[in-house]
């Protein structure tokens, strides 16, 4: 049997190279097809806006869709702090949206919650943000979309189960 150290260490070893691939996407270095990589076939990945993304294709495709248009535009994701507990990983991170006029950043915070399943892959991932605080922060920068950007589906799927596969994940060092 894995022990839960190992799994930790794992865990965060994965999710520091995912961190560098997304710093490597925030900068042009690859493209944001690159981050589904780092899911098991069957992951789920849940965004504030697009919602409920299953299977690593389909979230490959989630990551050039949604992000279509952004990229390039000052937006980044830089890293804040990550902990990590067993299976899960637990990541505070900010948007950033641009810069400002004035100097500084036009900046939300996020959460992500992933689990680690196997494999330096992840089986799930689920981003929170303050969707009304984006909102509101991109009124203030009078933001408009780019070209080839992509809305959101008005009705995404909102269940936040994990894979079937992996359901016994947060019991495992019980």
């Amino acid at each position: 049997m894995v022990k839960k150290e190992q799994v930790e260490r794992e865990a965060l070893a994965t999710y520091e190279r995912f961190v560098a691939t997304r710093d490597k996407v925030d900068t042009g270095e690859c493209g944001w097809d690159a981050m589904a990589d780092f899911f098991t076939e069957d992951a789920v990945y849940i965004d504030p806006a697009w919602g409920r993304q299953e299977g690593r294709e389909t979230i490959r495709q989630f990551f050039q869709d949604s992000m279509a248009g952004l990229t390039g535009h000052g937006w980044s994701t830089p890293e804040r702090w990550t902990m990590v507990d067993g299976h899960r990983l637990v990541s505070h991170w900010d948007q950033i949206l641009g810069e400002k006029p004035e100097g500084g950043q036009w900046s939300v915070p996020g959460l992500s919650i992933l689990y680690y399943a196997e494999d330096s892959l992840f089986c799930y991932s689920h981003d929170y943000l303050n969707m009304t605080f984006i909102g509101e922060t991109m009124k203030a920068m009078a933001w408009k979309p780019p070209e080839g950007f992509n809305m959101p589906p008005r009705k995404p799927d909102w269940s936040t189960d994990l894979p079937a596969a992996w359901v016994a994940l947060p019991d495992a060092f019980k």
